[in-house]
């Protein structure tokens, strides 16, 4: 039989794609097997500036602001109701102790004293005349003592006459300023109304509010140096700190005393009050590196011996053209100067020292 020259073809093909197959899978199978591929993320350690600090002996001081005030100041009021007939004193004056300030009209008090002083009399010549007639037997001793009491109270009712009478006329409590003028001739006072405003300026206060970190490092008798920014420089003494804070602020009130007498410094006069309080450990720090952790305290981030942040909480004393100087840090420590925005604490860093001499240009 007579084959078929196509299907002898056919048949060949076949065959020869059946051994490429079989070839290349028994080399697949017998190539090495393919190495898996290992990526690796390099972590970045974030760089930060530092510059080295050595605590140093500072005079520990408190700078601090207040504001000047007067020593006291008092409406003179009316102790009786009456018209003003006149009122003496300019405002601006200095007035002593005792001057009149206003007068009230009279009115019938000096008839009342007068007649007050007429029933003294009186009786006084009533009792005269018992005591003779008790010497003589003609009255009991009882009846002297009861002229005695009726004695007592005519003396009684003068005095009240008097009081009543001198209340018209109202004087300064202390020395120091007619500051204000209230009531005019005319007006009507009633008790208890003003007249005018006595100011006493010496000693001027300076009055400063004390942080709880700070009143414990000051005590009465202390001295203190004051700068008004009216350009006068002065000297004073502490003569109260307050011994309760304030529930708001938490802030002690304090008060310096300057002597003034000769008025010439001003009340209400804003004042920059430098205190010191002996020496301490401390180190010059640029202000810019304060910062504030989670809890608002004010510190600084400076590094460890392992390179690692770390957060001090710090106290300013002073301040010059150089920097802070604050107290809280290790005495030899690292303070982060730049990149401390962008570091936690807790994070290891690569650090690299200030360049001075870049700075310094």
């Amino acid at each position: 039989m007579k084959i078929n020259s196509s299907y002898l073809f056919a048949g060949a093909a076949v065959i020869a794609i059946a051994l490429w197959f079989l070839v290349n899978s028994k080399e697949a199978s017998n190539a090495p097997p393919r190495a898996k591929t290992t990526v690796t993320v390099e972590q970045t350690v974030p760089s930060v500036v530092y510059e080295d600090r050595v605590a140093q002996t500072h005079k520990n001081s408190f700078k601090l602001f207040g504001r000047s005030e007067a020593n006291r100041e008092v409406d003179v009021k009316a102790k009786t109701a009456g018209l003003v007939i006149a009122a003496p004193v300019t405002e601006g004056r200095r007035v002593a102790k005792g001057t009149v300030i206003c007068r009230q009209d009279v009115d019938a008090r000096q008839a009342v004293l007068d007649q007050a002083l007429a029933v003294l009399k009186s009786r006084e010549a009533d009792l005269n005349a018992t005591r003779v007639l008790v010497e003589k037997g003609f009255k009991s001793a009882i009846q002297m003592d009861a002229e005695k009491a009726a004695v007592d109270g005519a003396r009684a009712s003068v005095k009240q006459a008097e009081i009543e009478l001198d209340n018209v006329t109202m004087r300064a409590p202390f020395g120091g300023v007619y500051e204000k003028q209230v009531a005019e001739i005319g007006d009507y006072l009633a008790p208890g109304q003003p007249c005018g405003r006595i100011v006493d300026m010496n000693p001027l206060i300076v009055a400063i509010d004390l942080t709880e970190s700070q009143v414990g490092f000051i005590k009465v008798g202390q001295e203190a140096n004051i700068e008004l920014v009216t350009g006068e420089k002065l000297s004073g003494k502490i003569r109260f700190i307050e011994s309760k804070a304030n529930a708001s602020t938490r802030t002690f009130r304090t008060e310096i005393a300057v002597p003034n007498s000769k008025y010439t410094l001003k009340g209400g006069v804003t004042a920059t009050v430098s205190i010191q309080t002996g020496t301490a450990m401390a180190h010059n720090i640029p202000s810019k590196v304060l910062t504030l952790d989670d809890a608002g305290n004010v510190g600084v981030r400076y590094l460890d011996y392992d390179d690692v942040v770390r957060f001090a909480n710090v106290t300013v004393i002073d301040e010059d053209a150089m920097g802070v100087w604050v107290t809280g840090l290790p005495d030899t420590t690292r303070i982060i100067t730049q990149g401390q925005d962008f570091v936690a604490v807790g994070t290891k860093t690569k650090p690299s020292l200030a360049d001075y001499k870049a700075m310094g240009e």
